[in-house]
């Protein structure tokens, strides 16, 4: 873990290894814990979860592996909620051999029952061979199959909701691209407001997290990740809007959160103007889906 040079714990005189522009704050290893758990617990609150079974979507990077350990951690002592995680193989590989061993040894760590499914078992085509053969960006493909094998699956386990591991820059970057796409129906449905049959719902504890804190926490624990990105990553608009945001981030510390909150106040008067359509059962899979046929059997061409 890196420490700060010459800085000390804005709360305690040990090193810092974090440093906060948007609070001025240094924190230690033990006090950026404390921080990250402490906001990941301010946003679960406002879930208001019932006693049940929450699935973590666990892919085995940093996100979703520090989701994992922070909802045992907070769940853990009270019984009440139960944690499970599900792994999806996109059958990438070179790639997602790793992140699902580091997935299934994080679940085995902290006794978490573990249901791996795969692409190729539930599609019949692994993601690397459906690029073989289409010319759809990847990143389209994989969503719209990973939605759909993760809502299923959690369904299947008896889930009551999905938690994703979305962090704060993630969050902003969805909310602007969406502005700067003008799609406010897609920005509406990132609130997850509305509980719709047969769509588990979604969770994101880690929302108001940068993504460098979820970072020093995974380091901090000592959580295994894959620093190796995704090899069919490259949506070179979201990856534009993510360098603005650093950028302006850094010279506007506070940025990202402004962003989420402004979303957070608008979506209620934004989802009387636009409402969400109600979900019919995919003519297919028999998924829930808008107009008849599921993103994933478009994807998949069934029809």
């Amino acid at each position: 873990m890196k420490i700060i040079a010459n800085h000390p714990c804005t709360k305690c005189n040990n090193p810092a290894v974090v440093f906060q522009p948007y609070s001025g704050m240094y924190l230690c290893k033990e006090h950026l814990i404390d921080d990250v758990t402490r906001k990941v617990k301010r946003d679960i609150r406002k879930y208001n979860l019932s006693p049940g079974t929450v699935a973590v979507a666990l892919s085995g990077g940093k996100d979703s592996s520090a989701l994992l350990h922070l909802l045992h951690k907070i769940f853990a002592p009270s019984r009440k909620i139960r944690i499970i995680a599900i792994t999806i193989n996109e059958g990438i590989s070179g790639y997602r051999e790793k992140t699902i061993e580091n997935a299934s040894n994080l679940a085995s760590d902290l006794e978490i029952p573990h249901t791996i499914v795969s692409f190729k078992d539930a599609f019949g085509r692994t993601l690397d061979d459906l690029m073989s053969e289409s010319d759809r960006p990847p990143c389209s493909v994989c969503g719209a199959l990973r939605k759909n094998l993760l809502n299923r699956t959690a369904k299947q386990l008896g889930a009551s909701h999905l938690a994703i591991g979305h962090n704060l820059d993630d969050e902003a970057q969805t909310i602007l691209i969406n502005h700067l796409r003008g799609d406010i129906r897609r920005l509406v449905r990132l609130s997850h407001a509305r509980v719709q049959p047969d769509l588990v719902p979604r969770i994101k504890p880690l929302r108001h997290v940068p993504e460098s804190e979820v970072v020093a926490y995974a380091g901090a624990v000592g959580l295994s990740v894959c620093p190796k990105a995704c090899p069919y990553m490259d949506e070179a608009y979201r990856f534009g809007v993510r360098i603005f945001l650093r950028e302006f981030e850094d010279l506007h510390p506070g940025t990202r959160h402004g962003i989420v909150r402004g979303f957070d106040r608008m979506v209620g008067a934004l989802g009387d103007a636009y409402p969400s359509a109600s979900l019919v059962p995919c003519r297919v899979c028999g998924e829930p889906c808008t107009d008849g046929l599921c993103q994933a059997c478009k994807m998949l061409d069934r029809d």
